[in-house]
C-alpha cells in the first residue's frame, strides 16, 4: 500500500480546533507532540502536507490531552471534549 492511500484525519482546520478545545499554543502542542513549531505552522497554514508518524505524533498529544476524534456519519470527522465525571 502507497503513502497517500490513507486519506489523513488530521486536517489543519481540525489541528487548530484540537488546539482551540484544550488553549494551547503552537509551542505547546510542539512540546506535547515532540516536533517543530514550525512544522505545526507550516501545516495549519496549509504551507504543507505531514508525515503519518507525525500526525500519530499529533493526534496522541491531543489525545492525550484529553481530546476524542469522532466520525460523524455524512459529516467526517469531528472532535469533543468528554464531559467531565464527578467522584
Amino acid at each position: 500500500m502507497g503513502q497517500g492511500a490513507k486519506e489523513t484525519i488530521l486536517t489543519p482546520a481540525l489541528c487548530r480546533a484540537a488546539r482551540g478545545l484544550l488553549d494551547w499554543t503552537q509551542a505547546e502542542l510542539a512540546g506535547r507532540a515532540s516536533v517543530s513549531r514550525s512544522t505545526i505552522r507550516d501545516y495549519e497554514g496549509q504551507n504543507h502536507e505531514i508525515h503519518r508518524a507525525t500526525e500519530a505524533q499529533l493526534r496522541l498529544a491531543f489525545e492525550d490531552g484529553g481530546v476524542r476524534f469522532v466520525e460523524i456519519e455524512g459529516a467526517g470527522t469531528g472532535l469533543c471534549l468528554p464531559a467531565a465525571t464527578s467522584l
